[in-house]
């Protein structure tokens, strides 16, 4: 059985940095890719970022290229995103998730994962 544990969210000023966690226990960790998403307040859950099993490639919605950057570490099975930046717009409770198949490229497609968090709030305020 699968299991995601995120960390790292809280309530920061506009401008600040964040750093997510996500522990990931129950999978092969290193063949599959992970993902970050985001659900708003009366908004629909959306792609984050993601990246594949080895690290070596990655994905970013346009509203956070250049201010967060995902990794993943596959001796401590976990994976990271450090946000930098944040703006009142990327409050949100962010939730991360594995790849349904292993040795696929990441993807921005929800329905690609499978597996999902319990998701931690991020708040930025102006």
């Amino acid at each position: 059985q699968v299991q995601l544990v995120e960390s790292g969210g809280g309530l920061v000023q506009a401008g600040a940095s964040l750093r997510l966690s996500c522990a990931v226990s129950g999978r092969t960790f290193r063949n599959y890719a992970l993902g970050w998403f985001r659900q708003a307040p009366g908004k629909e859950r959306e792609f984050v970022s993601s990246i594949n099993g080895s690290g070596g490639t990655t994905l970013y919605t346009d509203s956070v290229k250049g201010r967060f950057t995902i990794s993943r570490d596959n001796l401590k099975n976990t994976m990271s995103l450090q946000m930098n930046s944040l703006k009142p717009d990327d409050t949100a409770v962010y939730y991360c998730a594995v790849m349904r198949s292993p040795w696929l490229p990441p993807s921005t497609r929800e329905a690609s994962y499978d597996s999902w968090g319990q998701g931690t709030q991020v708040t930025v305020s102006s």
